[in-house]
């Protein structure tokens, strides 16, 4: 009889696929049998890219003479500490009563590639093999899956772009490594004073190393500049509120060479003849020319894909991406949400139909079960395929991360962090059900003796999604991104605190075009110009993911919409890795990122040998070719041959540079800023 064979990328997954097939069958060494099925495992990557010396010896050492280093084919081993397993599942691919064999690894470009490598190893011939493609390891979703598997040649160029990603990184790494470490170790050493140094340098690594350095540096070159602004209070019905002078036409400041933009001083000087011009006869008053009270909505946001639940959980929880991929993937192996590397933020139209199903399991979870009934009762749910949180055209691989409505006996194990993870995500899920919350806006205009002065209030009339999102984490966050994005124009105070009280909201509302208004004071508020802020674990994986910003160039930009640096499956390995290598240094409890020295000294290397390595636009721009790969719009020839011009033509250029002894006046640069006491 024959047999069908499931594989799945680790134990715990081979698991829950037994578990839905109903095979009773005790694990074996390796596997699990029933009578007509089999289901066994990787562990990870069972195999991987060979080091040079496999193709020769003499690439064992390092040598100048010996690169570029780029084979016409490229060789494959299967790894030491996990040779056991490979051979387990090399004889289970090959065993006579299978006929059809289901790839069940993780939905993904790296899940291709674990299995298409250890398919090739085992040099597998005369199966069937489909391809399983699910979003969560929820039982239904596992059947749906096997039932709906494709022919695993549908998947042929998603393999080829996998192949290539790797192939990419190996030789950068190995010839960039190689050569900078030959070319520049040296100097490295001489100047920290280490016995050795090895340089790490990488496709995606160096660019973000790049985006860190850059970051720091505009930083310490910003030069602050302070500014005074003139406030004045005004009074009506014994209540006060402050406006914000501004050099509208007709000011005696307009266009002044005293200004700093439109609403202050570059010297308090200024400020203060302002103010003795305007309250030196009081009782001096100001007249309402300019009211305007409308209506704003703000809707719910998108889901959360990988980026904007790590930025998210590194402001509220600070903790690094690397952490959150940990407990989300927990998540997703517990069933309670979908799949975690996901790049999307909106549902596709087939889940959208099926929606009420994750809303109802909500109601199991106690800190929105109440929300979860309210949507099912009030059908809002219905619509949601015409709303822009459904939209196939944005979902590559895989939708947003939801909750699956499942899992909920999992609950019990999680830990406080991981419960909070999911609360968030539940709650982010829920909003869309909601309406936009409604506020009424209030803009004024007074002008005393030809001088204008402004301000505004915003007042919550109707909280819509706000009350499933405003927890205090999110509360803590949205206070956090407010303090971050003032600059400049701060907030006036006391106007803040009156948007809470009742009567000051109606007194607002009573006021008319032309009402004189007392000014019982001006004030001068002074400020400076801030410096860009530095990245933290969150904010360096979204820029990563949006990569595009960092271009200038209009036409590039466009061409590489959609791709960042990376992907949503490696950017927290990425950050983790320079971290561990000393490149970067993460605070743990606020989760700032900031260069070492080490780091520093590495940027200044690449920065005058392989320049391009530090560019987002190229490294974006190679992502978007492995996308095109995987979308059948280039082949892989094509690629392999722009890749290999480029990794040969960087290599003979740095072997003709002659730069070493130059280098040094930019570590010193960067290393007073390290010197002890700074």
């Amino acid at each position: 009889m024959s047999k069908s064979l499931y594989i799945a990328e680790k134990p715990s997954v081979a698991q829950e696929f037994a578990n839905a097939l109903k095979i009773n069958a005790s694990r074996r060494d390796g596997f699990m049998e029933s009578s007509d099925s089999i289901v066994t495992w990787c562990v990870g990557h069972l195999v991987t890219m060979s080091y040079p010396e496999a193709y020769d010896p003499k690439y064992k050492r390092w040598s100048l003479s010996t690169l570029p280093f780029i084979p016409k084919e490229f060789k494959y081993q299967v790894i030491e500490g996990v040779a056991k397993q490979f051979k387990i599942v090399s004889g289970l691919l090959n065993r006579e009563d299978v006929d059809t064999i289901y790839i069940c690894t993780d939905s993904g470009r790296e899940g291709e590639y674990i299995y298409r490598l250890v398919d090739q190893m085992a040099g597998v011939k005369n199966k069937t093999r489909k391809r399983v493609w699910i979003d969560s390891q929820t039982e239904e979703e596992i059947l749906r899956g096997i039932r709906e598997a494709k022919d695993w040649s549908e998947y042929d160029n998603l393999s080829a772009s996998a192949y290539l990603r790797a192939k990419e990184d190996y030789l950068m790494g190995i010839n960039f490594s190689r050569l900078l470490t030959l070319k520049y170790g040296p100097s490295i050493s001489n100047y920290m004073k280490t016995d050795r140094t090895v340089l790490s340098v990488g496709r995606v690594m160096t660019c973000v190393l790049g985006m860190v350095v850059r970051r720091e540096r505009e930083i310490r070159d910003f030069v602050k500049t302070p500014f005074y602004r003139v406030i004045a209070d005004f009074d009506s019905q014994g209540m006060k509120f402050g406006c914000e002078w501004k050099a509208a036409e007709g000011s005696r400041y307009f266009n002044s060479p005293f200004l700093y933009k439109e609403n202050g001083f570059k010297e308090r000087k200024y400020a203060e003849d302002l103010i003795a011009a305007l309250m030196g006869q009081p009782p001096v008053e100001g007249t309402l020319t300019g009211i305007e009270k409308k209506k704003e909505t703000k809707n719910p946001p998108l889901l959360y894909n990988l980026a904007e639940l790590q930025n998210d959980c590194s402001k509220m929880f600070k903790i690094s991406p690397d952490e959150t991929l940990k407990i989300v993937q927990e998540l997703y192996e517990k069933k309670l949400v979908t799949y975690p590397r996901t790049d999307a933020r909106v549902l596709s139209t087939a889940v959208a139909k099926e929606i009420h199903k994750n809303i109802g399991g909500l109601r199991n979870f106690e800190p929105v079960k109440e929300f979860a009934a309210e949507v099912l009762e009030q059908g809002s749910f219905k619509n949601i395929a015409k709303t822009r949180y459904v939209n196939d055209k944005q979902i590559t691989d895989h939708y947003a991360i939801v909750p699956t409505g499942q899992g909920f006996g999992a609950l019990r194990s999680l830990a406080p962090l991981a419960m909070k993870v999911y609360e968030v995500i539940s709650r982010r899920f829920l909003s869309i059900f909601y309406p936009a919350a409604i506020y009424q806006k209030f803009s004024l205009e007074m002008v005393v003796d030809r001088e204008h002065f402004y301000t505004s209030f915003r007042v919550l009339l109707d909280q819509g999604y706000l009350k499933v999102a405003d927890t205090s984490s999110v509360r803590k966050k949205a206070a956090e991104a407010k303090e971050e994005s003032k600059e400049e124009a701060e907030e006036i105070p006391e106007n803040q605190d009156n948007i809470n009280n009742p009567e000051f909201v109606k007194m607002l509302g009573a006021l008319k075009k032309g009402t004189v208004l007392p000014v019982t004071e001006m004030n001068i508020k002074e400020g400076e110009t801030s410096p860009p802020k530095r990245y933290t674990s969150g904010s360096i994986i979204l820029a990563m993911e949006n990569a595009g910003q960092l271009i200038e160039d209009d036409e590039l930009r466009a061409q590489i919409k959609g791709s960042g640096i990376g992907t949503s499956a490696t950017r927290a390995e990425i950050l983790k890795k320079l971290v561990n290598i000393k490149y970067l240094a993460l605070n743990g409890k606020t989760q700032v990122i900031t260069p070492t020295l080490l780091g520093e000294i590495i940027f200044d290397v690449v920065n005058a040998s392989i320049k391009q390595l530090l560019n987002p636009e190229l490294t974006a721009s190679w992502e978007k070719g492995l996308t095109y790969v995987a979308e059948g719009t280039i082949t892989p020839d094509e690629y392999m041959e722009k890749l290999d011009r480029f990794v040969a033509g960087r290599t003979y250029g740095v072997l003709k540079l002659n730069n070493q002894y130059q280098l040094r006046e930019y570590f010193d640069k960067a290393a007073v800023n390290y010197k002890k006491g700074k």
